[in-house]
This record gives C-alpha cells, sequence and structure tokens, in this order.
C-alpha cells in the first residue's frame, strides 16, 4: 500500500497534506508513504523531516507511481495526474460543487476521488472532519486580520492620559469559525455580540462571554439544517433579521462574517447601505468572500475601503497559518484513513455511511447522489 503526499499547486496554497508525525503513523499501519520534493516547504516542513520520519522523497511522476492513496489539501488538476493508476484513491478537499467539471475528468481518469469536504457530521467523524478544523483557524486568523486593519486598540485601556474604550465586534454566523472568532475577540479585550439563524446557538454565544443579538417570534425560520449546517431562511426572517442587523452594525467596529450554506452561494448578510451607516474606519472581515461574500462590495483577494470601511476578504484563509492548518489537516487525513485500515488487507475499506457520503467517483463514473441530484 502506497500512499504519495502530492505537492500544492494551487495559487496561494501553503498548506500540506501529510506531516512528519501522520507519514510515521502510516508507516506504522503498514504502509509506504512517498512525498513530492518540496510539498511541505511552505509550511515549514522540510523533505528532510519527511524522510526523518521514514518517507521517500521524489518529483510527482515518481510519487504517483503505483500509489494506491493520493493525498492532498485542494483538489489536484486531473493534467497533474499523468501516470495514476486506475481505482488510486484521491482523499483531498475536492471542492465538488464548484469544481463540477474537474469531478468528471477524475472520472475519466478511474480515479476514485473522496471529497473530505463532504465527511458526515457524525459523532465518530468528528476528528476526520477538514471543515470544522481549517474552519476554527479561520475565524481565530479573522480577528487578527481585523485586528491589523484596525486603526484602535482592541481592549478598554486606562491610562493616566484618559480612558480608551474597548472596541465593538459583532460576529454574524456561529458555526466553528464563528465560535473560535467570539473567543478569540474576547480574549484580546473586545466587546463582543454575535447573531446566526439557529436558535441552539444562542447558549453557546453567552457562553463565551458575548451578547447573543437574535430575531424573536418570527415564523418560517429553517434555520437548523441537516448535520449542523444553516440552511437558507424565509423572506421574512430576513426582512427581521434586516431591520435588527442594521441598528446593531452601525455601532459597531469590527464585524465578522462567516455564513456559508453548502452548495450554495453565500447569503448576503450586509448591504451597501448597511456599511455606509458604520463609522469610518470600521472593519468588516468576510470570511465567504470566496463563495460570493456575506458582504456587498466584498472582493476576494483584496482589502476595499467602501464609505470608509474597510472590507477584508482575504483568500483561503487557513492557509494563512499553514503549519498550524496542515498539522489539522493532515490529523483528519490519518484518522479518516486509519480507521477504516484493515491490517489483514493492509489498505483502508470504508463502510456504507461515510463511503456513500464522500465518494465521488468510482469505476469511471460520477456515483456522488448529492451531484447527480
Amino acid at each position: 500500500m502506497k500512499i504519495a503526499v502530492l505537492k500544492e499547486t494551487a495559487e496561494g496554497e501553503r498548506r500540506v497534506a501529510a506531516s512528519a508525525e501522520t507519514v510515521k503513523k502510516f508507516i506504522g499501519l503498514g504502509a509506504t508513504v512517498s512525498v513530492e520534493s518540496g510539498a511541505g516547504a511552505r509550511a515549514s516542513v522540510s523533505d528532510q523531516a519527511f524522510a526523518d520520519a521514514g518517507a521517500t522523497i521524489g518529483d510527482r511522476a515518481s510519487v504517483l507511481a503505483d500509489a494506491d492513496i493520493l493525498l492532498g489539501v485542494a483538489g489536484p488538476t486531473p493534467a497533474s495526474l499523468s501516470g495514476v493508476k486506475s481505482g488510486a484513491w484521491l482523499v483531498a478537499g475536492l471542492n465538488p460543487f464548484g469544481e463540477r467539471a474537474r469531478v468528471d475528468e477524475y472520472a475519466a481518469l478511474g480515479v476514485e476521488a473522496l471529497a473530505m469536504e463532504f465527511m458526515p457530521r457524525i459523532t465518530r467523524a468528528q476528528s476526520m472532519d477538514i471543515l470544522s478544523s481549517q474552519s476554527n483557524l479561520s475565524g481565530y486568523k479573522s480577528v487578527l486580520d481585523a485586528a491589523g486593519e484596525y486603526g484602535k486598540a482592541f481592549p478598554m485601556m486606562m491610562t493616566a492620559a484618559g480612558t480608551v474604550s474597548a472596541a465593538r465586534v459583532f460576529v454574524m454566523g456561529v458555526g466553528v469559525a464563528g465560535l473560535q472568532a467570539i473567543a478569540t475577540a474576547r480574549r484580546l479585550g473586545a466587546q463582543v455580540s454575535a447573531t446566526d439563524v439557529r436558535s441552539a446557538t444562542k447558549e453557546q454565544i453567552e457562553s463565551l462571554g458575548a451578547k447573543a443579538v437574535f430575531v424573536e417570534n418570527v415564523a418560517g425560520i429553517e434555520g437548523e439544517g441537516s448535520g449542523g449546517y444553516a440552511t437558507e431562511m424565509s423572506d421574512e426572517y430576513k426582512a427581521a433579521q434586516a431591520e435588527l442587523v442594521s441598528s446593531h452594525i452601525a455601532k459597531q467596529d469590527i464585524v465578522i462574517t462567516t455564513a456559508l450554506i453548502p452548495g450554495r452561494p453565500a447569503p448576503r448578510l450586509i448591504s451597501d447601505a448597511q456599511i455606509a451607516s458604520m463609522k469610518p474606519g470600521s472593519v468588516i472581515v468576510d470570511l465567504a468572500v470566496e463563495a460570493g461574500g456575506n458582504v456587498e462590495g466584498a472582493v476576494a483577494g483584496e482589502v476595499v475601503v467602501v464609505h470608509g470601511v474597510k472590507i477584508v476578504g482575504h483568500r483561503n484563509v487557513p492557509s494563512r497559518l499553514a503549519t498550524d492548518a496542515s498539522a489539522l489537516f493532515s490529523r483528519n487525513l490519518f484518522n479518516f484513513l486509519s480507521a477504516f485500515w484493515d491490517k489483514e488487507a493492509n489498505k483502508p475499506v470504508l463502510d456504507e455511511e461515510i463511503g456513500n457520503a464522500i465518494r465521488l467517483t468510482q469505476g469511471g463514473k460520477v456515483v456522488s447522489e448529492r451531484l447527480l441530484g
């Protein structure tokens, strides 16, 4: 059983899908591991560190040759997989909805593509969930990015020259990223409030010491979707939320938006008129900018100024913390493969629940119901 670790080729991608730790663990299971030269360089993992862990180092052709499992962070281009053997597993974040045509090409190559972002949110799969591990870091980094753009201090400061007021931070969307953003902003001394369409998050917000801002007594709310994800809201809810947010957002110094709906464009949470109501020098960080953005006027990959408000739209935020993001991502992959490792066969054998959830292609065909439905 040969496991190949590929060097990422996507623009701006600094992460790597394995660590010295997981290489040792895979070898301990009975696999051999081959790492493409330079794969970990941008995540501060040297070729020597991989070699010391027991991996062989080579160019892409030698790494792909006879590989049974390919590990990646982002889906590699099908053209870069020339020479891969039919039936090999590709285990990575494959962006199935955004790269639908690429999925067809994986099928044509005979690769069995396994999309880690389709991992079901069930108890036994928590340690395999790349979305949660990477979102946690995104939430943390969003606050640091906001602090870097904000021209004032976060905590209240009592000085001989006078008092500096605490920054007001408003987090919109309280999933994994939002909760970490709340916790980080609180640690920096900000006055934090947060909102979400799922009523169950109110207690979580308050447990972190933040103020919960919620629409009350509105019919037709469908906020809680399957697997803990948010879903599309009713028109009545959207109107009530817009009114509530408009009055609250005008008082904020920093707003962080994190709302995503799988397979659909990110919901629009902040309008141009709401941005105009904010104080000059305020900052908005849009973590959903690559999915269309929660904020009107946000630009993917740029920091823009609208009505005197900075709107931060960094791409691939977890990659901005490449070392830790890679360590967590690689553990997700190891936890996944090791959970299904058959010692006698010396390979992982998936069960139906998780296998059917994450498998995109098999036997030269696209088989994912989420893509075919």
